[in-house]
This record gives C-alpha cells, structure tokens and sequence, in this order.
C-alpha cells in the first residue's frame, strides 16, 4: 500500500482544518454520505503538488492525499531548481501557470544562468532554493487553492470499475480505498508516488524498506499495478552526506557569486525577492586519486553500487564516477541549503558507503579536511512502471481514468528527501545500526524534510492534472508535441521509447532547439493552456497576448528602419559593422551584432525605437528575435514537415496483433502493441519499428480515412434521398 500517516484528517484550501466524515455507501439514507470528487492526487511530493494545483485551476474538485500536511513543500536532498534542459522545463511549467516557478522566486539563495558562453537557446536558469522559505511559500499556496482539499491518509487500494467501451482498457478506476477501509470516490485519479513503491533504502550492506527515511514503502499499492498487468521495473538513486558549515575552510576554495542582475523564473516576476549582493555564494572543490583508493577499497562494503539495478547515468553516485572513469577528478559543489541554515549540500557526491568510510572520504577533500558529517548518503531502490504503457497525456493504456506522474515513469530529478536538523549532530555511525539511529535522531525533529524533486516530475504533474482534468469534463487531451515545448519531448521520449535509467532531460535531446527557448515559452504554452486547457489565469493570459503583439509589432518596426551600412557606424561606432556593403542595412540586422542590444539602439534611433526599452524583457527577447531570425526560419519548415506526420491519427483501437490489411512483422507488431503509439510520428520513433513498417502504417492509415470518408458521404446521400422520398410523401 502507499502509506500516509494519520489518515483520515482534511484540510480545506485555507489554513483552517475541518473534519469530514468518512463512509462506505450505504442503502439507508440517513448514513454518511461518501466523499466525492472529480479528481484524486496520491502523492504529495513536486509532482503531486503541480497536478493537484493544476486540476484545481482548470475548474475540477480536486482531492491531495499526502502524508502529512505540515510536510508539503519540503524539498528534496538537492536544494536546488532549474538547470540545463530543466530550466527550460521551469519556464514552461510557468507558462501553463505551474506553482514552482513563482515559488523559487520567492525563495531563492543563489540565482544563476548556465551555459551562458552558448547562445540564449540553450541558457538554464538555475537557483539555489531555501529549504524553509520554499516550504512555506508552497504551503501557503496549496492550502489557498480553490478547489483543492487535502488530506492526511494512507491509500491501501484502487476501486476498479467496467470501463467504457469508446476507450482502450481493461478497466476503469473510479476511486480509492484508504487504510481504514473507508473509500473516496472520483472520476480520475493520478499516481504521483515517487520512491515509495517497494521502496528500500541502502546505507553499505544495510537494507531498510522504505520510501524514505521514516516512511513505509507502498507494497499493496506495488502489487495492485503489477496484478493488473503493468510491467513493472526496478531503478535506484542516492543523496549524498550533509556537512556543518562552521566545520569547512572556505577561504582555499574557489567561490562562484550569483548573477547581477538575477532572472527570475517566472513570466511574471520581473525580480527575484532578494538583491544578488544578498545572495549567498557557492564553493568548488574537487575529489583526489584518495577518494578513488577509499572507494575501490571498499567496494565489498556497498550493495547498493554492486546491485543490477539501474541507477542514473547523468547524476551518478561518487562510487559509479570512480568506477567509470577512473584516474579522474571529479566536482565537488558545497551549495547552502538556506539563509539561516548550518548545513552544506556537497553535490556531486552521493554516496552509500558505510557511514564511518564516508566521513574518511569527505576529509580526503581539499577544504574538506575538518569537516563533520551531520547525516551520512544512502541509496534509495524503487519500482517504476515502464512509460511506454501511458499515453501522451499520460493515462494508462490498462486503467481508463488512471495517471501516472513523476518517478513512477522513471524520470530522474529524486534526489530523496534527507532527515534533518539544525542543531542535530551526528559524528560517527556505525554502518550496522546506522538506519535506526539516524531515524532516532531526525524523525522526532519538526523540521524533517521531505517531497519528491525534479522538473521533470513538476512537468509531468502539470500535464497529468489538466488531462486528468479534462478527461471528467470529457473534452479532448491537452498534449504538447516535440515541436512545441520540451514538456513534449520528454513525455514523447518516455511513452515511444521507454527507459532502462532514470531519464534526465537535456537540450541535446530537442530537435528543434533553437525554436523552443526558455525566453519564449509564453508565447508557445500560455495562449494554448488557456483557451484548449482553461488552467491559466485572465491575467496571465493578457499579458502573454500583450508580450506576443509588442514582440510583432517591435519586430515590424525594426525591419522596416533601413540606413547604409556607413551611417550606422557612425550612429553605434562600437559595432563592428562592415562599411563596405552598398545595400541598406535594417536595424534588425544590427541587432544581431553581439556589441548591439536595444539600448544602443534606441540611443542611435529614439523615435520609434525608445518605448521597446522600457520593459527590460522585451527588449531582450527582441534581442534573441534578431539573433535567431535567419535561422528560425528553415527550422520552422523542418516543424511544419514534422507536424504533417503528427497529424496523421492511429485509430486508439487498433489491434496490432491480429489487423491483416497492413504488413508488418512479428516484432513490429508486438513493439506497437506495447507502446499503442497514438500517431504516425510517435510510430516512427519506436525502436525497431522499420521505415517500411511506418510506410505500410501510412499507406492503411490514409486507406482508413478514405474509406471512412466514402462511408460518410454514402450515409450523407442516402440520408438526403430519404429525405427526399419523406418530402415528396408530405406533398402527395
């Protein structure tokens, strides 16, 4: 089952906690009526938050079940949001009017763009986020939804019912069952629940079921889906050790300060809540070949690394880097975990060594040589559902109604929560007892952290509570395709071509990157989450509409002001314009000049130009407009190519392995069968699916819709000769 503690106690979306009574139903009509809703969230954690926010906004009575309320917001052991590829992910959750955008804007410590020596389409906005400030400003806004109701309890089943036969699958879900054998009844339901399904977490040879230190692992739950048929497969992942601030000499490392000024993640924020003079640094430092001989010593000691279970290939634990590549040195960033907190987050070394050889291995570091571990790492093993048994808008093909967000499709971002506490210490732990006394330690302690991170588990939340959404209202899914966002290119990668890792996203996996930027976000997401989802609000909507026409317009007025060459070099001597070209140059043009923003420009030409300087955003987007605009436009034909073969519809009930109009090969057959790719692109993408296996699929597609159009038109005419017949009955 998923375990939540003290079940059965709500929260309304307010402050104010309110008691409901729980019932089975019941014949006679004076019993306590059983609790209904259009949408139940299981999982509080980052995805379950976006989902259950995101149903709310689009108008569905929605229901979290969580743990404990008080632990809402609580971040994972990595303080941080954004990064390269996930930022990306940051600006369009925003655009679709998500929660962790604004949240991290409110509680960042450290602000910074990566990748900034690379052009503005492949820029991460990233942050260093305050663990507490972040769960207070989530909280508030969790409990302030409309719409939205939480509560505490543990769901120990699902409530299955027939499914509807114009859709795929087995059967539908209508509700859930609670421990305390009480159910709640809904339209939809979405999973969001991490690490929790069989749940083990490791620290050397030790194993303790668990999602998380403290919390049970859900079995019943586990064992639900795979009685189903889903296929289920296994991954794992760690969290590294956490280290007294006081106890690290700062002073021989080198310091990396936040940027001035800082961007915020969100549209509408034009600043982040702290001044960048405020912020707090971050430190670098590096492991040593003593690092590499501790760990190739004490590989005996750690199951976790000598498991068969995949971990994650980009966020490696130390154990997996030495292995990999070794005779290496590897970075070691010693990140704050908050304004007023005394712990460091050393990232790049998660670790599941015996705690003692942990504390050996941190003191083998420069600048680490005195340092004291409050809390060791561990590894954390879990289930996962392969991907490819959901479809785009991230419904199960076996359960009708039934979502799946977050870990649970094998997404990376879990770097798991961390018990602890400011003023705990923890100095050496022997490896045999260490799981029971650091629950000791940190359990009682209000100030445990919990939730399930990453963007790509925000992202998918989003997604998963508006279909879940729409799915109640009966109105067609919300999906966003590979050529529209890169929310669209991780859904489409996991449900085509499933994963064996914790899948992290990159920007070298979008192919057309230079379209979709953070920068633009707005102008691909918003208009469409609003008029096709209805999850984002008038205001934003407006001022999306507002930043699209000022963007045209300003684009407009740029191409139509054209001086020579020798004439702008003289307006703007700092850019290195040729004088040589006989043509007029637009100012456009000159935009792209790296030495040329809007400023100069406005400076050389005030009138039109001054009013686009204004508003600071602005005036940078129509910096990257200008910068991007001959190539933009061959990628935008490579876009309509792709969105031709997307719009060619796969019937959803399909039966590959028995259909004989098409030709298709054993293993074709058995791979469509699996994934049910819901277009002829996403049939293309599959592995193993074969050029002349997709031009069969093409060929019986457009034979299908010709038929079906032939049928249509036969109906049509015989509809109006009968007609006819009835008219000329009427004037006899």
């Amino acid at each position: 089952m998923f375990y939540f503690r003290g079940c059965g106690r709500w929260v309304a979306a307010s402050f104010t906690k309110q008691q409901f009574p729980l019932a089975r139903l019941s014949s006679d009509s004076a019993a306590p009526r059983t609790p209904h809703f259009d949408v139940i969230v299981i999982g509080g954690g980052h995805a379950g938050t976006e989902a259950a926010t995101a149903a709310a906004r689009c108008g569905s009575r929605t229901l979290l079940l969580t743990h404990r309320v008080d632990t809402i917001g609580q971040m994972s052991c990595n303080p941080s949001f954004g990064g390269i590829g996930k930022g990306h992910l940051m600006r369009e959750v925003d655009a679709l009017d998500g929660l962790c955008s604004r949240i991290c804007d409110q509680s960042g410590v450290h602000y910074k763009v990566l990748n900034r020596r690379k052009g503005p389409a492949v820029w991460g906005l990233r942050a260093q986020i305050d663990r507490k400030l972040y769960k207070q400003n989530m909280q508030k806004e969790i409990l302030n939804t409309p719409l939205l109701t939480v509560q505490e309890g543990a769901v120990e089943d699902l409530i299955l019912t027939e499914p509807e036969p114009e859709h795929t699958g087995k059967c539908r879900v209508s509700g859930v069952v609670l421990v305390d054998g009480s159910t709640v009844y809904a339209e939809s339901v979405i999973l969001t629940t991490g690490t929790f399904l069989r749940g083990m977490i490791v620290i050397g040879l030790e194993t303790h079921p668990a999602g998380r230190l403290g919390d049970q692992p859900s079995i019943g739950l586990a064992q639900t889906l795979e009685k189903l048929g889903f296929v289920v497969g296994r991954l794992k992942t760690g969290t590294p050790p956490r280290i007294a601030k006081e106890s690290i000499n700062f002073s021989i490392l080198n310091k990396h300060i936040p940027d001035n000024p800082s961007v915020p993640f969100s549209f509408t924020n034009e600043t982040v809540w702290i001044k960048p003079e405020d912020q707090l640094p971050c430190y670098l430092t590096h492991t040593n070949p003593r690092v590499d001989e501790i760990v190739l010593k004490n590989l005996h000691l750690n199951s976790h690394v000598k498991e068969t279970t995949r971990g994650p290939r980009y966020c490696p634990s130390i154990e997996s880097k030495v292995l990999r590549f070794p005779n290496r040195l590897h970075q070691v960033w010693l990140e704050p975990e908050g304004m007023d907190s005394d712990l460091i987050y050393p990232q790049g070394l998660s670790m599941t060594l015996p705690a003692e050889l942990q504390e050996k291995m941190i003191t083998c570091i420069r600048g680490l040589e005195k340092a004291k571990v409050i809390q060791p790492g561990y590894g954390v093993q879990y289930d996962y559902l392969d991907p490819r048994q959901i479809t785009p808008s991230l419904e199960t093909h076996l359960v009708q109604r039934l979502f799946f967000a977050g870990q649970i499709n094998g997404t990376t971002g879990y770097e798991e929560a961390a018990a602890q506490t400011e003023c705990c210490s923890v100095a050496r732990l022997e490896c045999s007892d260490m799981i029971s006394q650091v629950q000791a330690i940190l359990l009682p302690q209000p100030s445990l952290v919990a939730g399930t991170a990453g963007m790509h588990h925000n992202t998918q939340g989003v997604i998963a509570g508006i279909n879940a959404s729409l799915r109640v209202s009966r109105k067609p899914p919300f999906v966003v395709s590979r050529t529209e966002g890169y929310i669209g290119v991780l859904i489409d990668d996991l449900t085509t071509l499933g994963t064996s890792e914790p899948y992290r996203m990159f920007t070298s996996r979008v192919e057309f990157r230079l379209s979709l930027r953070p920068d633009n976000a707005d102008s691909r997401l918003t208009l469409r989450g609003y008029k096709d989802a209805g999850c984002v609000s008038q205001q934003r909507y407006e001022r999306a509409c507002w930043m699209k026409s000022s963007l045209e317009e300003g684009i407009s007025v740029l191409k139509s002001i054209e001086f020579l060459s020798s004439k702008w070099k003289k307006l703007i001597p700092e850019a290195s314009i040729s004088t040589s070209r006989s043509l007029p140059v637009r100012a456009l043009d000159v935009l792209k000049y790296e030495e040329v923003d809007m400023d100069s420009l406005a400076k050389a030409v005030p009138e039109p130009l001054k009013k686009y300087t204004k508003c600071r955003e602005l005036a940078e987007r129509l910096k990257i407009e200008a910068t991007y605009e001959s190539v933009l436009f061959h990628q935008l034909q490579e876009i309509k190519g792709v969105q031709q073969d997307e719009a060619l519809q796969l019937p959803k009930d399909l039966d590959y392995l028995t259909i004989r109009d098409v030709s298709l090969s054993h293993e074709v057959r058995e791979k469509l069968h699996f994934s049910r790719p819901q277009t002829i692109g996403a049939a293309s993408r599959i592995p193993g699916v074969t050029p002349a296996a997709i031009i069969n699929l093409l060929r019986f597609v457009k034979t299908t819709q010709q038929r079906q159009a032939a049928m249509n038109e036969s109906s049509k005419t015989d509809q109006y000769l009968c007609d006819a017949d009835r008219l000329q009955e009427r004037e006899l």
